[in-house]
């Protein structure tokens, strides 16, 4: 596996991630917190902490710190969980981006309406500078900032075409959304799911307050390759959604 199958590994696992271990430093001490993240088109990571937080205290003096992320084991030894850790440099988002970035935030984690614009939180963004991929029990990989970030001109592509994908494919291929949820996700029938967001590693689909991450097979690189995707997928689902259930 290359470098680039590599960074879309672990790219994978970071944009599925509702929750992530996060590590800070104050005056010499290291601190560990959970956060719930979400990864922007270009792999930042939106963080939604309150001014209240031991670690986003931490955060405010000194803004070095890591992210790690995990899956789900292959077997009961933890050690076979597949991981990646992400550090760099966290700051507050600017106010300009707020909208946005907070609307991609909450399109990941929409419970949190119900208190995002409380005045003691604020929006705060990691740039990954480099991570270390664990792919299970003894498989490590460092990964350069340029071996993990995705194509920036299929950042930039997505990005200009997201709204236009989401509000096409809700409104008329909700079907298709549909077989995925319960054919390659295993959610109950009856359920309307529509398009949160789009990136090139794969799409969020949600239900009322449940989100679902799907990822593609590769990369993709614009509206093309999403939709290629979105068909690949809801064929998938369907056929999966057509096979009898065996007796055990």
């Amino acid at each position: 596996m290359g470098t680039e199958s590599f960074g879309f590994e672990a790219r994978k696992l970071v944009r599925a991630a509702a929750s992530a271990t996060l590590g800070t430093v104050t005056e010499g001490q290291p601190f560990a917190a959970l956060a719930t993240p979400a990864a922007a088109g270009d792999l930042s990571i939106l963080m939604l902490l309150s001014s209240l937080s031991e670690h986003t205290r931490h955060l405010r003096q000194e803004g070095r710190c890591a992210l790690m992320f995990m899956g789900a084991p292959e077997s009961v030894n933890p050690q076979t969980a597949p991981r990646v850790t992400l550090t760099g440099m966290a700051e507050p988002v600017p106010e300009a981006e707020v909208p946005a970035l907070k609307a991609r935030w909450l399109a990941r984690h929409p419970y949190a309406a119900l208190y995002a614009d409380f005045g003691d939180f604020a929006l705060w963004r990691l740039r990954p500078q480099a991570a270390l991929l664990v792919g299970g029990f003894a498989r490590a990989t460092r990964l350069k900032r340029a071996e993990l970030l995705p194509d920036p001109a299929a950042v930039e592509a997505l990005a200009a075409a997201e709204s236009e994908i989401i509000g096409h494919v809700n409104a008329d291929h909700a079907d298709a959304l549909v077989a995925m949820a319960e054919g390659l996700h295993g959610q109950a029938p009856g359920q309307a799911w529509r398009l949160a967001a789009v990136d090139t590693d794969g799409c969020d689909l949600a239900c009322g307050e449940t989100v679902l991450r799907h990822a593609w097979a590769a990369p993709v690189g614009d509206a093309d390759g999403v939709r290629a995707g979105l068909i690949k997928a809801a064929r998938a689902g369907r056929a999966a959604a057509s096979q009898p259930v065996r007796d055990l």
